[in-house]
């Protein structure tokens, strides 16, 4: 598991949220199980700077929206066990890619 923090769109104070993926490059690439319904995407879409906490250390970074990537193909190239989760408890896949600084 990784730990995203977003800034709350209303409070201003930092949110995080556990979360599965994988880093690929210098990106980090996953996929919300219920889209643009998450309070994270909701934060993001208010403000896409992030960071990620990613084998124990902080990482900055901005985060981009992508309703037009193929979620169920991309959930092929993350972590097993949480794609199977996000699959099955999914109700609105939506990717998102992390351009990590």
């Amino acid at each position: 598991m990784t730990m995203l923090e977003t800034t709350g769109r209303k409070s201003g104070q930092p949110r995080r949220t556990a979360i599965g993926g994988r880093v690929i490059g210098n990106q980090f690439w996953m996929v919300s199980e219920h889209g643009e319904h998450s309070h994270y995407v909701l934060n993001i879409k208010a403000d896409p700077t992030v960071r990620l906490r990613i084998h124990g250390q902080w990482r900055s970074g901005t985060a981009h929206l992508l309703p037009d990537d193929d979620a169920q193909e991309r959930l092929r190239s993350l972590p097993g066990f949480n794609s199977a989760l996000v699959r099955l408890m999914g109700s609105d896949l939506l990717t998102i890619r992390v351009d990590l600084d």
